[in-house]
């Protein structure tokens, strides 16, 4: 690991006493998932925080959720029921899958926080959709207001430009990563970026802006390996990266709701933003590159082959949390694309253990079919 990857793993490894020193000073609110319109949160005064899950036992949280929804929502729930989010002043979600919005109204009953919020957003863009992008945002900032907050156009414009750099930054590793030059591994790449879901925006732009001059300075090792692109939802195990790679794989790319989806949209290949900040924020998220649940497969399926096209992938590996029903559902139309061209590509639903002795055999055996 090199030096100036730790401020990040720190971030990673310490949240949740750096959220609870921070809450003092400055209000928390907690999000689920990439749709959260954070630029909102951040413009109303409050700092937006991803509730992660990650690996661990579930008590209190079987007794309100069956154990047929995915590993995240549930370890999530047992975190809260615990008190580890009690720092947050509430909880705002982009409505996506539907464990997610049913899980919240459980949030609401059986914890404690000052307020919780569904943004509804619309799932396409035409002149009507446009108005309802502007009437849910100003519900949200509204309720924050209400709560503490102090939402104005101005305060909106410095978020979106604060969040437009971070992006831009972002976007820089990923096509330093496409082009071989990018002298990290991949668990060091998804430090950097998950990093960014639990450090209040400042911060993680000045680390940013640190990291930048360190990579472009150090010499990046020659990768070897089978170029592969990684999807799914969130990875709760930080080690599968490096795991893949040193089972012979090179993960170039990837369509994760904690990696690739988590800041991208096309909106940052423009050159010029609108001048008007709520504009802005709704061209962000109604160009964000799609996850499942919100997007038609067919559409998503051609994106997908241009993310890998554009980061020289020759396959692709789905790691599924099992029970997540919009990522299964639309792996079938996938692996539909991927035959058709003759594309390799490799299922895994994953628990709680993450990468087990029956996956790694499964990899080994799919690599040594492909990569020659």
């Amino acid at each position: 690991m090199r030096e100036f990857i730790k401020p990040f793993l720190d971030w990673i490894e310490h949240y949740p006493e750096k959220h609870r020193a921070l809450a003092g000073q400055t209000p928390c609110i907690g999000y689920f998932c990439t749709y959260t319109p954070l630029e909102l949160i951040y413009a109303s005064g409050f700092v937006p925080v991803r509730i992660l899950g990650g690996p661990g036992p579930f008590q209190k949280a079987e007794r309100l959720v069956p154990s047929f929804i995915c590993h995240y929502m549930r370890r999530i729930l047992e975190k809260a029921l615990t008190g580890e989010y009690a720092y947050l002043t509430g909880v705002v979600q982009g409505y996506t899958c539907d464990v997610a919005c049913g899980l919240i109204n459980i949030w609401r009953e059986n914890i404690p926080l000052e307020f919780y919020h569904t943004v509804p957003l619309p799932y396409n863009l035409n002149p009507e959709s446009r108005i309802f992008f502007r009437e849910a945002f100003q519900e949200l900032t509204e309720k924050l207001n209400r709560h503490g907050g102090h939402f104005s156009l101005d305060s909106l414009g410095r978020a979106n430009q604060l969040y437009r750099r971070i992006r831009r930054l972002l976007l820089y590793l990923y096509e330093r990563r496409y082009q071989g030059r990018l002298p990290l591994s991949a668990g060091d790449f998804y430090a950097v970026i998950q990093a960014g879901q639990v450090t209040p925006p400042e911060t993680y732009l000045d680390l940013l802006e640190q990291l930048q001059p360190e990579i472009q300075n150090d010499s990046p090792p020659e990768r070897k390996g089978f170029p592969v692109l990684v999807s799914g939802s969130l990875l709760d195990h930080p080690e599968i990266p490096d795991q893949l790679e040193d089972l012979g794989f090179r993960v170039v790319a990837d369509d994760l709701c904690t990696g690739w989806r988590s800041f991208y949209s096309s909106s940052l290949l423009e050159s010029n933003q609108d001048r008007d900040p709520v504009e802005s924020l709704i061209n962000h998220y109604a160009g964000h590159f799609p996850c499942p649940a919100r997007s038609r497969a067919r559409d998503r399926s051609v994106l997908f082959r241009e993310l890998m096209t554009r980061a020289g992938a020759q396959g692709a590996i789905f790691l599924v949390k099992k029970f997540c029903t919009p990522h299964l559902a639309d792996y079938p139309m996938l692996a539909e694309a991927f035959n058709r061209e003759g594309l390799p590509y490799l299922l895994l639903e994953l628990e709680d253990s993450g990468i087990t002795g029956t996956h790694r055999t499964r990899l080994e055996a799919f690599l040594e079919i492909y990569e020659y």
